[in-house]
C-alpha cells in the first residue's frame, strides 16, 4: 500500500484588501484609494486560518493593499496568534491607530514596511501621495516601542537615492533592510504581458497567497498566473496539494528554478532568503 504525503505548507500571505491610501507607481497588486476589501468576509479569513493550522502553517503575513485599512485586521491577526502562528503585518505605516500599535507590540507580531528614499519629494513621487513624513515618523516610533521591524527599499526610478534610504533606515534603528528592483508585475509592468521570468523562482515552495476574492496563487506577485483555486469553495489542503504542479508549470514558462540553483526560500525565517517577503514592496 502506498500513501500520498500531505502537502507541505508553512506560510500564508493573506492579502486582506486592495484598498490603500497610496497609489504607488510600481504596486504589484494594482491597489489604491479606490480598491475594495473584496468578497472575503472576516469569517472566511478565520476559516482559512483554521485550515492552515491543520496543515501545519506556522507563519502568516497580512498584506494588501494596506492591511491596516481592513476593519477586522486585528481580529484576523489575533486569531492567527491563538493558533500558534507568528504574524507579520506589511504596512505603509501612513496611519497607525493606538489599537494597531497595541497589536504590533504583541508577542508573536512583527512589522514590515517599504521605504523608497531619504528625500521626501522623491519618496512621494513613487507613492503618488504625501506619505514620506508619516511613514518615517512611524518607523521611528516602532523602533522606540521596541517593535521588530524590517524594511524593503525598492528601486523604481533611475538615480533613485536607494543607498541613502538604506542609511536612513539604519540611522532610525531598523535592524533588517532588503533591496530589490521594481518587478514588472501589476502597475510595475512595462510590457503588456507579465512573464514568469519576473518571479524570484521560489513560487510554490511551501507557501500560498490568498487574495481578497478568495483566489489562491503561488505568490503575492503571481496574480497574473493561473489561480490554484478559491478558498471559499476548495479546502486549503487541496489547494496546497496542487503547488508542485503549479511550480513545474511556472518553471516551464521561464521562472528561475531556485532549487536547481541550489538556493532555498524560507519565507517565515525573516532572514532575507525570500525575495517576495523580505525584499519587495507591499
Amino acid at each position: 500500500m502506498t500513501t500520498t504525503a500531505p502537502p507541505r505548507l508553512n506560510f500564508l500571505w493573506l492579502n486582506i484588501t486592495n484598498n490603500c491610501q497610496l497609489a504607488c507607481t510600481h504596486c504589484y497588486a494594482d491597489s489604491g484609494p479606490t480598491g475594495t476589501h473584496g468578497t472575503m468576509s472576516v469569517d472566511d479569513w478565520i476559516t482559512v486560518l483554521d485550515q492552515a493550522a491543520e496543515i501545519g502553517v506556522t507563519a502568516v503575513q497580512l498584506i494588501g493593499g494596506e492591511p491596516t485599512l481592513y476593519p477586522q485586521m486585528n481580529s484576523i491577526a489575533l486569531h492567527a496568534l491563538s493558533l500558534g502562528m507568528t504574524v507579520e503585518v506589511y504596512s505603509n505605516l501612513v496611519h497607525v491607530t493606538e489599537e494597531m500599535w497595541a497589536l504590533f507590540t504583541t508577542p508573536g507580531v512583527t512589522l514590515a514596511t517599504s521605504y523608497y528614499s531619504d528625500d521626501a519629494a522623491e519618496h512621494d513621487v513613487i507613492t503618488q501621495r504625501p506619505s514620506h513624513a508619516r511613514t518615517r515618523a512611524n518607523i521611528a516610533k516602532a523602533r522606540q516601542l521596541g517593535i521588530e521591524l524590517r524594511a524593503g527599499v525598492v528601486q523604481v526610478l533611475d538615480q533613485q537615492r536607494v543607498e541613502q534610504a538604506r542609511t536612513d533606515l539604519v540611522d532610525l534603528g531598523v535592524p533588517g533592510t532588503g533591496f530589490d528592483r521594481m518587478r514588472e508585475v501589476g502597475r510595475g509592468a512595462q510590457n503588456a504581458d507579465t512573464t514568469a521570468e519576473e518571479l524570484c523562482g521560489a513560487c510554490g515552495d511551501g507557501r500560498v497567497a490568498i487574495n481578497p476574492d478568495g483566489e489562491a496563487t503561488v505568490c503575492v506577485f503571481a496574480g497574473f498566473t493561473q489561480p490554484l483555486g478559491n478558498v471559499r469553495t476548495t479546502p486549503l489542503y487541496d489547494l496546497a496539494a496542487s503547488l508542485p504542479q503549479a511550480r513545474d508549470t511556472l518553471v516551464s514558462q521561464g521562472m528561475p528554478d531556485r532549487r536547481a540553483m541550489g538556493t532555498s526560500c524560507n519565507p517565515d525565517s525573516g532572514g532575507g532568503t525570500c525575495y517576495p517577503q523580505n525584499c519587495m514592496p507591499a
